[in-house]
């Protein structure tokens, strides 16, 4: 079984947090843009799929729309 510890742990994660390639901040604001802009596209895909299901199911059964 493994020896915890604890200096050997933040020894290996400051080595590994190091190793890490950070986003600059343009690159962050745009990826943020974009999950933003794609989120807003997905909820209104979801909106109109929906309207049209209510529809077709007010048309199949004779009520709602």
């Amino acid at each position: 079984m493994a020896k915890l510890n604890p200096a050997l742990f933040i020894r290996e994660v400051r080595q590994e947090v190091a190793r890490v390639t950070w986003p600059t901040r343009k690159e962050t604001l745009i990826t943020t843009g974009l999950v933003l802009a794609l989120s807003a596209v997905a909820a209104v895909f979801f909106l109109l799929t929906d309207k049209l299901i209510q529809f077709a199911v007010g048309l199949l059964f004779g009520f709602g729309a």
